[in-house]
């Protein structure tokens, strides 16, 4: 008698294994090769290929493939004698960025009012993988120097753009936040302990706003509201900077309430940007 031929779909498993394997791999090769672009800093903005296979922790044959993939695509850009930066497709992207993302487009016009009305630099910023992004700034005349400026980042625990962010996230989250970064929370005199840090944010969030002295840069005061969703899911905040020295000839409360107005505003408009979706945050963890 012969036997019955097994169906395709009766492959024990080991078919859809092979298959999740190769992805899973493919998926590691793809984060490993863009991970490249993360080597490029400000303090060294140049890489030779012998010392991006190095970091790779790769074979040369790999690590030059993957070099050669992102020369093509124009996210690297050679500068002979097998040195490396940054490529000019970057450059593209960010043009793209500035005239279509949503958030970007809804701080339009709102941080030049706010400047307007205080006198002061102002700041909009986004979560960004378990950090905060500058995504746009506009300076006041002789404002302080080494302000936050678009594409840089910062810690979730200094300055008040980042603390405002960091009191409107999920309980789940703070939890798990907390417990990886208890001391940098203890020195951002958040708290000692998680019932602490829970109460510092908890004040945040009623008084609106959040306010601190010198944290991201020494004499500066910041003043920063957040911004949501339409879900009320925090997506970032908006902010000013001013020098400590300028605190006694202005009046905080009305700095405050044109903050919070303008993160308001943002936040409308945010909600509008797209209709029938919502923007997310962007943010890892």
């Amino acid at each position: 008698m012969a036997r019955a031929r097994k169906k395709p779909q009766e492959d024990d498993g080991e078919g859809a294994a092979q298959v999740v394997g190769e992805g899973r791999e493919s998926s590691n090769s793809l984060t490993k090769m863009l991970g490249i672009l993360d080597l490029f800093v400000a303090d060294r903005p140049i890489w030779s290929t012998n010392d991006i296979i190095l970091a790779l922790e790769t074979s040369r044959s790999t690590g030059y493939r993957y070099i050669k993939a992102l020369n093509n695509a124009g996210l690297l850009s050679a500068i002979g004698n097998g040195y490396y930066v940054l490529g000019p497709r970057i450059i593209e992207l960010d043009l793209q960025i500035r005239s279509s993302d949503p958030l970007l487009q809804a701080g339009k016009g709102v941080l030049e009012q706010l400047v307007d009305a205080t006198g002061h630099s102002a700041l909009l910023c986004m979560l960004y993988r378990n950090s905060v992004l500058c995504i746009r700034e506009q300076l006041a005349p002789l404002s302080p120097d080494h302000l936050f400026s678009r594409g840089q980042r910062r810690s979730l625990f200094r300055g008040a753009i980042s603390k405002v962010i960091l009191a409107y996230l999920p309980n789940h989250r703070l939890r798990s936040i907390y417990s990886r970064n208890e001391d940098e929370v203890a020195k951002a005199n958040l708290g000692e302990s998680w019932t602490e840090f829970r109460e510092a944010l908890a004040q945040i969030r009623k008084d609106g706003h959040a306010m601190t002295y010198g944290e991201f840069n020494a004499g500066v005061v910041g003043i920063a509201a957040p911004v949501y969703n339409s879900e009320n899911v925090i997506l970032g905040s908006v902010g000013i900077a001013l020098a400590r020295e300028e605190l006694s000839d202005v009046d905080v409360n009305r700095l405050i309430i044109a903050v919070k107005r303008a993160a308001r505003e943002i936040t409308t408009r945010t909600a509008n940007a797209i209709p029938g979706m919502d923007l997310l945050p962007r943010a890892v963890g």
